[in-house]
Order: C-alpha cells, then sequence, then structure tokens
C-alpha cells in the first residue's frame, strides 16, 4: 500500500526554541517534505503539531506526545531532541482496516534521526555552531531526501504499511553459530581491534545480512548495523537493494527517473534547504557528506570498502576515510570496512588516536591484512558451510516474527514467504500489533515495567489464525493460515513451534 508523495503525508523537524517572534516563524523549520509546498501551509502543519504539543502536555507534562488520531489524519510525533520534533502526517485510507500501525511510523522517525547523528553528530549541536540554520537544513535536507528514496516506487512511498507487520525495525537480526565457530569469531575480533595498536577500538561483524558478533553498544550496534544493510553488505553493493527497503524494486534508473515527483522543489525552497540534486554534494562554502547516497559504495582490490562520499585529502586523490560518531561515548571514529565474500568487518577507531590522519588509517589497514588474512578465511569458510541459506531458521508452515525488546534482536519469516499471506491475514495482524503496543504504551505511561503477560488469539475474516504472545520482553506474532478449525489447534501449533525453534537466543518459556 502506498501513498501519493504529495498531499497525502508530510514529514516536517522543527525547533521549539526558533522562530517564536513575529516575522521570524520560518526560522522554526528545519526539514519539510514535500520540500515545493508553500511556506504558508508548511507553517500551518508545524504550527497545528506545535499546538498539539503544548496542548498535551497539560495532561502529560512528562512524557511526550507520540500519536494524534484526527478524523482524516494520524499524526505521529517523535521528540528526536530537546524541543526538537520529528512529526509525520499521514491521510488516512477509505477501507475501514487500519492500514499503518503508528509505533511503526515512529520508528521510521527514529531511525531517520539516530543515522543522521551517527554521521552529523546532534542537530542541537549543529544550530549552535550555526545558529542561522542554514548548514543544518542543507544537511537535514540531502540526508532525509536520500533516505525517502529507499521508499520510492514510481509516483508514491511505500511507508511500513500492514503488510510489513511481520517486520521489525531497530533490532538487529543475528546468526546462530556453533561454539566452535565463535571461539574463531571471538579471536578474529581481537586481532582486528589489536591492530590499531594500545587504541580502545570497536569492531563489527556481519555474515550476508545477519550480526555475527559486536563489541559496540546496543544503540550503536543496531544504527551500524543498518546503515551496513543499506549499503555496505554484499546484496546492497551489488543487487542495487538491501533488506531494510521495502521496495527497490527496478531499476536505479526508473527510481531516479520518479525522483522529481516526489519533491517537486520550486526555487524558494531549494534556497531555503539546499538542493540535494547536486550530485557531487558540494556548494561554494562547504562540503555537505550525504552517506546515504546509493551506488556509492564499492569494493576495492584490497578487499576494502571505498567511497568519495567523504570527498578526499586535502592536496591529494585519496578518498577520505568515512567517519561517524558513536552515540555511546560521543567519540568521532574512522570506519574501516573490509569485505571477504559473504563476511563483511567494520572497525571503527578513534580519530583522536590517529594523529597523522588517512596515513594513519592506511597502516591500520595494511596491518589488519596482515594479521587477520588467514583467520578471515577461515571464519568465512566456517559461516559458509554453517549457513542454510535465508530458509535457514525457517519453521515450515508458520508465518512468525520474534522480538527480544531487551536484547533488541528480532528474527522472522523470510519475505518470500510473509508474501505468500492474504491480505486479510496480514490486517488482522497488524490490527493485533496495534492491541499490543496500545498495552505497553499505556504500561509506560503508568510508570510500570512492562511485565505482564499477554496473550491474543483472533480468527481473521479468511478464518486464519492471528497470535501474539508477549512475556518478560520478548515478543512472538504469528500467523497461521490453513489451519484446524478450533482453538486448541492453534494453541497447540504455538507450543510446537516453541519447541522446535526457539534456542538460547529467544526463549518464550
Amino acid at each position: 500500500m502506498g501513498v501519493s508523495s504529495n498531499e497525502s503525508i508530510q514529514l516536517c523537524i522543527f525547533d521549539l526554541r526558533r522562530g517564536q517572534n513575529e516575522g521570524q516563524e520560518l526560522d522554526k523549520i528545519l526539514f519539510f517534505f514535500p520540500a515545493g509546498f508553500p511556506f504558508s501551509k508548511q507553517l500551518s502543519v508545524i504550527g497545528l503539531s506545535e499546538g498539539l504539543i503544548t496542548f498535551t502536555r497539560i495532561f502529560s507534562p512528562e512524557a511526550a506526545c507520540e500519536v494524534i488520531e484526527a478524523e482524516l489524519h494520524s499524526h505521529v510525533f517523535h521528540e528526536a531532541e530537546p524541543d526538537i520534533w520529528m512529526v509525520m502526517v499521514v491521510e488516512k485510507s477509505n477501507d475501514s482496516e487500519p492500514i499503518w500501525r503508528d509505533d511503526a511510523l515512529r520508528k521510521v522517525l527514529k531511525e531517520i534521526h539516530s543515522l543522521f547523528v551517527m554521521f552529523h553528530g546532534s542537530i542541537r549541536e549543529m544550530l549552535e555552531k550555526e545558529p542561522s540554520g542554514g548548514l543544518t537544513r542543507r544537511h537535514l535536507y540531502s540526508f532525509i531526501m536520500d533516505y525517502l528514496r529507499d521508499f520510492l516506487a514510481g509516483k508514491k512511498l511505500l511507508l511500513p504499511s500492514f503488510r510489513d507487520c511481520l517486520k521489525e525495525r531497530g533490532t538487529v537480526q543475528m546468526l546462530t553459530i556453533s561454539r566452535e565457530a565463535a571461539i574463531e569469531v571471538q579471536s578474529l575480533a581481537r586481532v582486528l581491534e589489536s591492530s590499531a595498536g594500545n587504541t580502545l577500538c570497536y569492531s563489527l561483524i556481519l555474515f550476508q545480512d545477519l550480526l555475527v558478533s559486536t563489541t559496540l553498544s546496543p544503540d550503536d550496534t543496531i544504527n551500524l548495523f543498518t546503515y551496513a544493510v543499506l549499503r555496505l553488505t554484499p546484496r546492497a553493493l551489488f543487487s542495487g537493494s538491501s533488506s531494510w527497503s521495502y521496495v527497490r524494486k527496478g531499476s536505479t534508473a526508473s527510481n531516479a527517473a520518479s525522483e522529481s515527483n516526489m519533491t517537486h522543489p520550486n526555487s524558494m525552497s531549494e534556497s531555503f534547504y539546499g538542493s540535494s540534486d547536486i550530485s557531487s554534494g558540494e556548494d561554494d562554502h562547504y562540503h555537505v557528506v550525504r552517506p546515504l547516497q546509493s551506488d556509492k559504495w564499492s569494493k576495492g582490490k584490497d578487499g576494502y570498502l571505498v567511497t568519495d562520499l567523504w570527498g578526499a585529502e586535502v592536496g591529494t586523490w585519496v578518498f577520505a576515510t568515512p567517519t561517524v560518531w558513536l552515540q555511546q561515548t560521543g567519540e568521532k571514529m574512522y570506519l574501516c570496512v573490509y569485505q571477504h565474500r559473504s563476511l563483511t568487518l567494520m572497525l571503527m577507531i578513534p580519530v583522536s588516536s590517529v594523529p597523522n590522519g588517512e596515513q594513519g588509517v592506511a597502516e591500520v589497514r595494511q596491518r589488519i591484512i596482515e594479521n587477520a588474512s588467514l583467520k578471515i578465511l577461515k571464519v568465512e569458510e566456517k559461516l559458509s558451510k554453517g549457513w542454510g541459506g535465508e530458509n535457514a531458521y525457517h519453521v515450515s508452515g508458520y508465518r512468525y516474527l520474534l522480538v527480544d525488546g531487551d536484547r533488541y534482536v528480532s528474527r522472522a519469516s523470510p519475505a518470500t514467504k510473509v508474501t505468500t499471506l492474504t491480505k486479510e491475514s496480514l490486517l488482522a495482524m497488524n490490527k493485533l500489533r496495534q492491541e499490543v503496543e496500545l498495552e505497553k504504551s499505556r504500561a509506560k505511561l503508568d510508570r510500570c515495567n512492562f511485565e505482564k503477560d499477554i496473550e491474543m488469539c483472533v480468527r481473521a475474516k479468511n478464518n486464519a489464525w492471528v497470535i501474539s504472545r508477549v512475556t518478560r520482553g520478548k515478543e512472538l506474532y504469528m500467523v497461521l493460515e490453513k489451519a484446524n478449525e478450533t482453538l486448541l489447534y492453534a494453541s497447540d501449533a504455538v507450543e510446537k513451534f516453541s519447541d522446535r525453534y526457539c534456542d538460547g537466543t529467544f526463549s518464550l518459556d
């Protein structure tokens, strides 16, 4: 299910601390989609959002506004940073069933902000360095428009809808490996991090699009895992798509041809937000890094991934090493990415620990090749032998999503299996997940830990069983089509699934 990009969706970012004086209202707008909207309409949307935020604070001063349901629109809120708000306004469809889950839309907003901060730092700090806001708007406009292009199909944005109810953003998907392979992976991670000398470094190891090892905090792991699956893993590099993209069907050229349908910018909006259509990503004063641009990473002869997105070292033709900001430590890190077949290795090195810049990074990269080559070959071989393909974790006859909310890990049926479900089944699951999320939201407002066990089993219009089980931070969502008529059958099927599938990573006992 898609929405027209002209009127059916608006996405904005604004700062409540700015534009409070008459005649300066535009100062509060940091981003608005579609950019071609007249400023009067942009201010109207933001003014309504600001009013709703202020009104709801009267009743709940400590809990930020999350969702407002109007007759024709859903207003989804995310306070990304203190007084910096992201709001998505989505027009409701004519269908009697809900098409979107508000929580899924909020997670899109959270993902945009988390990835933006990882590459550019906080929005508030950018505004403090440059109070006019021009550079901040340019960064946000280029970044978010590159992000939204992954959702573009023809003239529509395909935002997470009921068809994606068995997916979970803000989580990682892990590869289950044997104890012997785990020891080899740990050894490889130690060698990677020791190659930078005595400096405290971090590493992330992926096989295919699955996480194998991380030494990062959970939040930083999610951010770098998400970016890797979007742009760095072999599937993202060579197929022009990623497992996080909801569409990305058809050629890149066809998507590029329809980009003008997504924005309709005018000269005033381009001067206010900046244009994201400059291929070099530069203007006369400042280089704007655009890490989400597609098809900008490639694999070099030495196995390292390279990109020109960060420009070149001053006075040379050497591409600058990408950098990221870690959320846990606030450090700026060089990002070195090495790839061997299906194995992707990411090493984060503190910029402050490499006084000679690109030369120092090149030395670390060379030491990795010298010290870790044999271990990389061995780990890739072991993981490949134990890899059962994308259906490795699939249990025949089931369509499911498992979420470990405490560890930010999820596992789900392969997308090809989920597409076999009927629309009625997916709509029923979407509605069931809304009910669970409402219960969790109520528990949050009541300031209590969400430890209450929930089990719901609903018969859909097509006689499929739609099941939800929540216990101790872990969630199971399941659709059973071609099922027996009795509720007992559905309950037994869940128990059999748990016995056959749930390992130490996902225990629902």
